[in-house]
């Protein structure tokens, strides 16, 4: 079924922390129910919409790594691709930023 998929390390651990933290807010919501309220996103939100948006953000931080890794090679004169990792702890970083001050 997965197949298509190349499973590096990366993707693994990207996809458990996706599930991880979807297993958690359903506990968390079964154990205190969620009200919205106003961070610095541009409406009200609750958390499992900021963790949408979060998740959301994080694709694309990753996407767009992966698009610009070639260009990065040229643009800083480095030997190789930038490796994935850093974009991982980027995306995880703005995920947990948004949860908490979105």
């Amino acid at each position: 079924m997965f197949a298509w998929m190349v499973w590096t390390p990366p993707v693994a651990v990207f996809f458990s922390c996706i599930v991880l933290m979807l297993i958690g807010m359903t506990v968390w919501e079964i154990k205190s129910p969620t009200t919205t309220r106003k961070g610095w996103l541009p409406m009200e939100t609750t958390r499992g919409d900021r963790l949408f948006i979060g998740l959301l953000t994080a694709a694309y931080v990753n996407l767009a790594w992966v698009g610009l890794g070639e260009k990065m090679v040229s643009w800083f004169s480095l030997e190789q691709e930038p490796t994935v990792w850093i974009s991982f702890g980027i995306s995880m970083a703005l995920l947990v930023l948004i949860m908490r001050k979105g």
